[in-house]
């Protein structure tokens, strides 16, 4: 496995113990239909959440979640409202980002950003 991909799989591992340390309950974990993924479906209470994990080893180039810009918010509302209709979801949904920097040899920093970005 690549390094990069090592390093996405860790980050989502962090992500989804984040995520249960909080009281979600995970349902799926990189979901796909077609070419889009969800890394992370989540249910917060009764809010269907679709979480996209973005990893770095270092934010020296920009903060991850800046790397979710508008045609990966597009494909990711794609997949969402795929999942929603295959899966007969009757309720509210809503789009986190997390955002983790893990430089080598230091704690990872881990941010959570709810309601990240809104269906367009």
């Amino acid at each position: 496995m690549a390094e990069h991909n090592e390093l996405g799989t860790k980050g989502e591992e962090l992500a989804i113990v984040h995520l249960r340390s909080l009281g979600y309950e995970i349902i799926a974990t990189n979901w796909h239909t077609q070419k889009e993924e969800i890394d992370i479906v989540a249910m917060d209470g009764k809010m269907l959440v679709m979480v996209e994990v973005k990893t770095r080893s270092t934010g020296f180039y920009g903060e991850p979640q800046v790397f979710v810009n508008r045609n990966k918010q597009k494909l990711l509302i794609k997949a969402a409202n795929d999942y929603i209709r295959l899966k007969g979801f009757r309720g509210e949904c809503r789009f986190d980002i997390i955002s983790i920097v893990m430089p080598e040899g230091k704690q990872p920093r881990i941010d959570h950003l709810k309601d990240a970005f809104y269906p367009y």
